[in-house]
């Protein structure tokens, strides 16, 4: 599978070159950019992402962490719950700092239909893997 691997590359070139303006993947799907220190290191590390938007005002976003159906957790997701109160997303060439919310329960269903409904791959993605697939809320801070 190549795209888990060429995708974020490119998103990141372009996003950069651009600066901001363009992000390919959201040709497909809206996508941001998630900058998020490192769960570790602290470093800033940055990961062109697909999102659903909620609400009318472009002030929160859902992340679905499949990472294409491969076995792990993606990193942004650890770095995300290590720091939830320190992402930022550059949204539309924005840079807007988010607070992050790991989804649980109900809510946490709710949401996984929705993003089934959104991008139904999602849901052969989950048959690929025993763990379960992360859902975050970011909304603005």
């Amino acid at each position: 599978m190549i795209a888990p691997h060429l995708v974020p590359v490119l998103d990141r070139a372009v996003h950069r070159l651009t600066r901001g303006r363009v992000l390919l993947s959201a040709r497909m799907l809206p996508g941001l950019v998630l900058t998020v220190p490192g769960a570790r290191t602290g470093r800033p590390r940055t990961t062109p992402l697909a999102c659903m938007p909620e609400g009318e005002a472009e002030g929160a976003w859902i992340l679905v962490g499949s990472n294409f159906g491969r076995p792990g957790h993606p990193a942004w997701t650890a770095n995300l719950l290590a720091r939830p109160d320190a992402a930022v997303v550059n949204w539309r060439g924005r840079d807007i700092p988010v607070r992050a919310t790991l989804l649980e329960g109900e809510e946490r269903a709710r949401v996984w239909e929705a993003a089934l409904a959104f991008w139904p791959p999602y849901a052969a993605y989950q048959r690929r893997v025993e763990r379960r697939i992360r859902l975050f809320r970011l909304e603005r801070r």
